[in-house]
């Protein structure tokens, strides 16, 4: 405390982030900018008055604290509170315009990029009309996806440049909020950029565009840095190889459209992705290039300073003007002028005093992940390398070998809360890879990527050697890539830690540091101890405080991986992954099983291949698997699928590949398809145990779990029976969990069911042993999943009769072209009296056994 009392700035800013934190999980609405404002008065009447010197202004320091705390968040809440659609809320009312047809009048106030058959972009709108009525938006941003119908479709959209005015008629909406506990929020997301709506439309002819005057201006300054990247984008293409363009175009200048996104998977599995992303390392090196140059042009120090000072702000634009680099940008700029003139030259303050503009500019900064882990590292860079490196001086003698492992161990150590926080995974291969790679890129790449394009600006033969030769490192660079991934048991899958465990962490990460030093410094001081003082007895209890707190750090740690290893409460998750299935389970004793992966749809005709995108959205990829490492999925004890139709099988690929899995259960069948070959290439590459499903089958998850295959009926086929309508072929099983039954039923039809019953009435043995001889219960299941998303082909009369479930859940798609659920199926289910839990209203169904009964809970409001 009392350093941070030497550095008023640092306080300051440190007080400042407290109030938006304060803000961010509380509500007082009286404290707003008219609040924050005479707060501030308050504050600077404090500050003025304090004519009696030092002591009493220590007096007022609490309450100076508590009054900066205040502004913040009061200015925090009131910049929050201004954050609504222009849109009047009376208008809203009336209109609803959500899915209204309306025209926009706007300007774009973003590139247009153009990907397969969509082209997206922000627009400034002035106006929103509607079928016989205009309101003013008073430029407020709107986000556009417009769908091209055509290949030449793609030249027009890419033509379209910020500034140009733009009249484009579509279908308006609200953006979608988060359908799944702890899933993407595109709604907070979209709001956090102020923008409240989604233009969705289709076709060029339903935009008519005028470019721009040409009139100097910021928008103009823009539309050059727009052309600039474009024109540096496409040299870049001729300087490196085509694999390798898109990782330089990513590390040089922040353009990652051709990043391949498998490499950006595998870099961000390994914990590399900083390197990907410009940050100060960037600066560095550039500041490194070009002062490196002017020395030897023979400039002096102060033109070379003055020179990288103004440079500075056209590479951060250039670059895409991320968090990270605005701040690394800033405080070059800051530290440059400073040591241009000799002022000021601590670091922290400097740093200090960007974060506070930064955040003053825009407080949803504080949000901001690249913000948060950029100024995180480099708190910890400036605080934490020299003392640990002083540490470690008796281990490793070679100061090189100190250094790295000192800046590798902090930048890995600090920054790991809240990478776990955000993505849910950490490689403890991650510590070797960026020890041995973070110095060749910055070092060796990232300089001569620099020199390589600037050499093929003037000459594209002169960089294309250059951008060879880099090719060869590159190649290099991925193979160990590719060798320390191939380590699946060093990956980690790390549940969202809460506050107060990220807050322990920490604390606990200081006080090993400083019990550490403690004991260094009793072995360096040599002096012979006296046991009686009662300093020499704290001194002496120092490696008993140090291992107690290693200790406490390694069980927090535990903790943090398997927060649920003692919660004995079963709970089934249907995820909403749109039009499919994915139903994830865990046991009481902790075992999960997926039923199921959902999957994204694709129709495409010969000679569409133009509307493939470089990175499509794909359920398993962007939904299913982020989820289930947020819940702490470290493995899957089973999957199983209960057909091969895209819309249950197609996330499973991802599945495959980013997680362990023990065993696959399948119907037995093949339908012929390259994403079908290529799931089960992935799962025998693995290793993985594939099991065909018949209807003899017991298997025994845990003392208090069981399910019985009910379809596909036995079968002594010794080989795979290639099948390509598979609706008729869904693994159907009953689940037994803590005493509740439930039944899953996958796509089957009316032919299945009338099978399945069948048997059922053909073996009342096996009925009598499931229901423990209570087969006149009032329901012979709790919980029945509604076979193929409510259609008409399935859910018979007979079926319900049979089963007489108390409640059944739905999945199914919020927008799909099937009319599913079926009427005829929820009018059946209504009369039944049988409770309909349905994703496309309620997003995520989860049911938790307890001893008590079941409890549901639902993410959206549904009806």
């Amino acid at each position: 405390m009392s350093n941070l009392m030497k550095r008023p700035v640092v306080l300051g800013c440190c007080l400042w982030i407290t109030g938006y934190v304060l803000a961010l999980y509380s509500e007082l609405r009286w404290l707003t900018w008219t609040t924050s404002v005479l707060l501030l008065v308050a504050l600077i009447v404090i500050y003025a008055l304090r004519l009696s010197g030092r002591q009493r202004l220590s007096g007022r320091q609490p309450l100076c604290a508590l009054l900066l705390v205040g502004v913040a968040f009061g200015y925090y809440q009131g910049v929050d509170q201004r954050n609504v659609t222009a849109l009047p809320l009376a208008q809203q009312q009336r209109l609803n315009p959500d899915g209204s047809e309306v025209t926009l009048l706007g300007r774009f106030s973003s590139p247009v990029t153009v990907d397969g058959d969509r082209a997206s972009f922000t627009v400034e709108a002035a106006t929103v009309r509607f079928q016989d009525e205009a309101f003013p938006l008073g430029g407020e941003s709107v986000q556009v996806s417009l769908r091209l119908l055509e290949q030449a479709q793609q030249a027009v959209a890419s033509g379209w440049r910020r500034g140009d005015a733009l009249t484009l008629t579509g279908t308006l909406r609200s953006p979608s909020p988060a359908r799944n506990f702890g899933g993407f929020d595109y709604r907070r997301y979209l709001r956090l950029h102020h923008t409240h709506w989604l233009l969705a439309a289709s076709g060029v002819d339903q935009a008519q565009v005028e470019p721009a005057a040409a009139r100097f201006g910021i928008v103009q300054l823009l539309r050059w840095n727009d052309e600039l990247r474009d024109a540096l984008s496409r040299r870049m293409d001729l300087i490196f190889p085509a694999p390798q363009a898109g990782f330089m175009k990513s590390m040089l200048i922040g353009l990652t459209d051709d990043l391949d996104p498998e490499r950006f998977q595998q870099f961000s599995e390994l914990g590399l992705t900083h390197i990907l992303a410009i940050s100060g390392l960037n600066i560095a090196v550039f500041l490194g290039v070009c002062i490196g140059l002017m020395r030897r042009m023979k400039l002096t120090k102060e033109t070379y300073l003055l020179i990288c000072i103004w440079l500075l702000p056209f590479y951060i634009v250039l670059t895409g003007a991320s968090p990270s680099i605005v701040r690394a940008g800033l405080m070059a700029m800051v530290g440059l002028f400073a040591a241009r003139k000799g002022l000021m030259k601590d670091v922290l303050h400097i740093m200090a005093i960007v974060a506070w503009i930064m955040l003053l500019w825009n407080p949803y900064y504080v949000l901001d992940i690249s913000f948060q882990l950029s100024f995180l590292v480099t708190l910890g860079l400036i605080l934490g390398v020299q003392r640990v490196n002083d540490l470690l001086m008796p281990c490793i003698p070679s100061s090189i070998l100190r250094n790295t492992a000192s800046i590798t161990l902090v930048s890995q150590v600090v920054s790991f809360p809240v990478s776990i926080y955000y993505f849910n995974q950490f490689s403890l291969m991650s510590w070797l890879a960026n020890a041995i790679l973070v110095p060749v890129i910055s070092l060796v790449v990232f300089p001569a990527g620099l020199l390589a394009t600037a050499s093929g600006i003037v000459y594209v033969p002169a960089g294309k050697g250059l951008g060879k030769g880099i090719s060869w490192l590159n190649e290099a660079i991925f193979w160990s890539t590719d060798q320390l991934q191939q380590w699946q048991d060093f990956k980690q899958i790390w549940p969202t830690p809460s506050l107060l465990w990220i807050t322990l962490y920490y604390f606990l990460l200081v006080a090993i540091y400083w019990l550490w030093r403690r004991l260094a410094e009793s072995r360096l001081d040599g002096q012979p101890v006296n046991l009686e003082s009662p300093q020499a007895r704290i001194k002496f209890n120092v490696p008993m405080w140090l291992g107690c707190t290693c200790c406490c750090f390694l069980l927090l740690l535990w903790i943090g991986y398997t927060p649920e290893r003692w919660n004995r409460t079963g709970i089934i998750q249907f995820i909403d992954v749109g039009q499919g299935d994915a139903i994830l389970i865990r046991t009481p004793y902790g075992k999960h099983i997926l039923i199921d992966g959902g999957g994204t749809l694709t129709f495409r005709k010969p000679g569409e291949s133009w509307k493939t995108r470089k990175d499509p959205y794909e359920v398993g990829a962007k939904l299913l698997v982020p989820l289930l490492k947020k819940r702490g999925v470290h493995q899957l004890d089973l999957v199983v699928l209960t057909h091969e139709d895209a819309d249950h099988s197609g996330g499973l690929q991802a599945v495959a590949s980013q997680m362990r899995v023990s065993q696959f259960l399948f119907n037995g069948t093949f339908k012929p398809g390259a994403q079908t070959a290529q799931l089960f290439e992935t799962l025998v590459a693995r290793k993985v145990p594939l099991l065909p499903a018949n209807a003899s089958h017991w298997i025994q998850l845990d003392p208090q779990t069981k399910f019985h295959i009910l379809y596909p009926m036995e079968d002594d086929a010794q080989q795979l029976e290639i099948v390509k309508e598979q609706n008729a072929q869904s693994v159907v099983f009953l689940l037994e969990m803590q005493g509740t039954r439930w039944l899953f039923t996958g796509d089957m039809e009316k032919e299945s069911e009338r099978k399945v019953l069948d048997f059922m009435k053909g073996h009342p043995a096996f009925l009598e042993r499931y229901l423990y001889g209570n087969k006149d219960a009032a329901h012979l299941v709790d919980v029945l999943k509604i076979a193929h998303h409510g259609s008409k082909t399935s859910t018979t009369q007979e079926w319900l009769d049979y089963w007489r479930p108390s409640l059944a859940v739905i999945s199914v798609g919020a927008v799909n072209s099937y009319g599913h659920p079926a009427p005829d199926v929820l009018q059946r289910l209504n009369e039944g009296g049988i409770a309909v839990f349905r994703t496309d209203q309620m997003g995520e169904v989860q049911v938790e056994v307890r001893e008590t009964g079941l409890f549901f809970r639902k993410k959206l409001s549904g009806p």
